[in-house]
């Protein structure tokens, strides 16, 4: 797997050809059991929540930190509900590299750019578009992010107030460093009326979050409830430094709440531990705002 492109110096590809597959083409992935355990997690941070609404911010708390209780790696945390003004953060300004999560941000940025030029998408984006995100085609990104190229990519996270987002260089979508402060931003302009996506677009980002193959609706779809609607994207990366980075985003609506999650790991002994450590926060925030 390469984040874009694949001619470089003998150098440079034995360094990059150390970078494992991100978040895309691969088998079936089932998160099930952890298959190893991650070195227990230093004392970090703290989870903090704000709601309108009376408890839940104090019960979101508890049952987030409890969830990454003992966990191994560093994980970062993003939760808004429009519905009762409810936000938890932990290490919102943490970057990490992107993985395939940043397949959200290269569609919003085709779709913002389409709208400047007042035109629709042409059959060979849209057909790249979908590839992207539904089955997190890594060669369908590659070809939408060079025909962005940086100026329209880094135009997009400009006008979207995503400053924390710094795109891979040379090609390297995977290697873009995001936050969950950014995701957050994302995932609302996605989910509600604004000036910088049409509504239509919206829409069509959704669509196609909603169709991501079943093999990848792991990680922040755990545990919803029944009757809410669900948009994810996720990623993941094994670097030889430090382990895998696996990332979850992803949109919910239904039983009296409309919500945003952002789950990004790094330091994971395995695949399968950066999605069980996710799947646990994701668990408790849609059990508890379920409860409210």
């Amino acid at each position: 797997m390469t984040h874009g492109r694949t001619s470089e110096k003998p150098r440079a590809a034995s360094r990059r050809a150390r970078i494992a597959v991100a978040a895309g083409a691969g088998a079936a992935i089932v998160a099930a059991s952890v298959a190893a355990a991650s070195p227990a997690a230093a004392a970090g941070p703290a989870v903090g929540c704000t709601s309108a609404r009376a408890g839940l911010a104090e019960k979101l708390t508890k049952d987030i930190t409890a969830a990454l209780a003992g966990r191994g790696g560093t994980v970062a945390v993003g939760l808004y509900d429009r519905a009762t003004n409810t936000t938890c953060s932990l290490r919102a300004s943490t970057a990490f590299d992107s993985a395939s999560v940043v397949k959200v941000t290269v569609l919003a940025a085709l779709l913002w750019d389409a709208k400047k030029q007042n035109r629709y998408l042409t059959t060979r984006e849209a057909t790249l578009a979908k590839a992207m995100i539904t089955t997190s085609d890594n060669a369908a990104t590659s070809a939408l992010w060079k025909q962005l190229g940086l100026t329209k990519i880094k135009g997009f996270l400009t006008a979207a107030g995503m400053t924390q987002t710094r795109p891979g260089a040379d090609g390297y979508w995977g290697l873009t460093q995001i936050t969950v402060t950014d995701e957050q931003k994302l995932l609302k302009l996605v989910t509600a009326r604004n000036a910088v996506l049409s509504d239509s677009a919206r829409a069509y980002v959704l669509k196609l979050m909603g169709q991501v193959v079943p093999a990848q609706r792991w990680g922040t779809p755990y545990g919803v409830p029944s009757g809410v609607t669900v948009a994810v994207k996720n990623g993941w990366l094994q670097r030889a430094s430090d382990g895998w980075r696996v990332h979850s985003v992803g949109a919910f609506k239904g039983g009296g709440h409309d919500y945003v999650i952002t789950v990004l790991t790094q330091g994971n002994s395995t695949m399968a531990y950066g999605i069980a450590t996710i799947q646990g926060v994701a668990k408790a925030i849609h059990r508890d705002l379920a409860a409210n």
